[in-house]
């Protein structure tokens, strides 16, 4: 018997089927809606490529070789385990989409919106804290989708990503509730002068953020404070900063801690800009319509409006103005 790498394919099993079923050609050709010289010549085909007489055809009849009859359970189990893989995948797997940490909102309501668009998809919510560790897994398949500051990714990193920009977060520092400057409205960048304040410095999942945070504080006399002890959940990293009582770069979402004031910082204001980012070539309906909710939410809450007293950093600001 000759190799069999086209024996296999589905079509001629598929084919071979249909024949064995109904004993007549024409009968089988209606069945398949093929013209019968098609599959007549598939039939020939897979007797070719098995070596073997699989019908004993007559003017009067179509028979069933002993070949054939021994083909007939082997090609119904790979014809059913086509069809089941098939099936399989026109089901839509669920969209893993990173938020970065619970009660962070930009990500949390474009999520939330984009469940109200298509309440069919699952939507399954993850929390990879930062941008720089969640586009590792996004390279790697176990994550689709983040939000976060897509400049401050490795060059390299952001070429195997897309990105489409959702708003621009004013930035806000969390204070204690006796700290100098708790009693302010909001809190001049300037008043700031000699402050040591929380970015995540030693954090390797979020160093994007420690980056924007450095940037912002270069020549304005603010430090960013030395590396805390790391936090996973918000209760551990709420117990860290209440010892420590150092303030905390944050943004305007960012949930309340006891014992804290939040307040917006001004001249300038400071604004993170935050991108929904999924690897390149990526394609699932939960991500066209997570894009879609970002827009809507976007255009609604004026998202991506830069206020002129506005301050971000120019690689920010281009990659912002670049959408895919």
């Amino acid at each position: 018997m000759s190799s069999v790498p086209h024996a296999a394919e589905p079509r001629l099993l598929r084919g071979f089927l249909a024949v064995a079923e109904e004993l007549h050609f024409t009968r089988a050709a209606a069945r398949l809606f093929v013209a019968q010289q098609a599959l007549s010549r598939d039939v020939r085909r897979l007797e070719r490529e098995l070596g073997v007489e699989l019908f004993v055809r007559t003017t009067r009849q179509v028979v069933l070789t002993a070949d054939g009859e021994r083909l007939v359970p082997y090609a119904r189990r790979v014809v059913a385990a086509q069809e089941e893989l098939v099936a399989a995948f026109r089901q839509v797997r669920p969209l893993l989409v990173d938020l970065n940490s619970p009660g962070l909102a930009t990500g949390a309501r474009v999520l939330r919106r984009a469940r109200e668009l298509a309440p069919e998809l699952e939507l399954m919510a993850r929390y990879e804290s930062g941008l720089t560790y969640a586009a590792a897994e996004m390279l790697a398949g176990r994550l689709d989708v983040s939000f976060g500051r897509f400049a401050g990714l490795d060059p390299a990193v952001r070429g195997g990503l897309e990105q489409q920009p959702v708003r621009y977060e004013p930035m806000t520092v969390i204070l204690p509730e006796d700290h100098r400057l708790a009693a302010l409205d909001a809190v001049p960048l300037a008043e700031m002068a000699g402050e040591s304040v929380y970015a995540g410095a030693g954090n390797p999942r979020t160093p994007e953020w420690t980056e924007l945070a450095e940037r912002l504080f270069e020549e304005r006399g603010i430090e960013v404070a030395a590396p805390a002890p790391l936090a996973v959940g918000e209760e551990e990293f709420q117990r860290i900063m209440a010892k420590t009582r150092t303030p905390v770069l944050a943004v305007v979402d960012f949930p309340p801690m006891p014992g804290t004031v939040s307040r917006p910082l001004v001249d300038p204001v400071p604004l993170s800009p935050v991108s929904l980012v999924w690897r390149k070539g990526f394609a699932h309906p939960g991500l066209d319509t997570l894009r879609r909710a970002a827009v809507e939410l976007g255009r609604a809450e004026v998202w991506l409006s830069h206020p002129e007293d506005g301050w971000i950093p120019a690689t920010d600001a281009l990659i912002m103005m670049t959408f895919t």
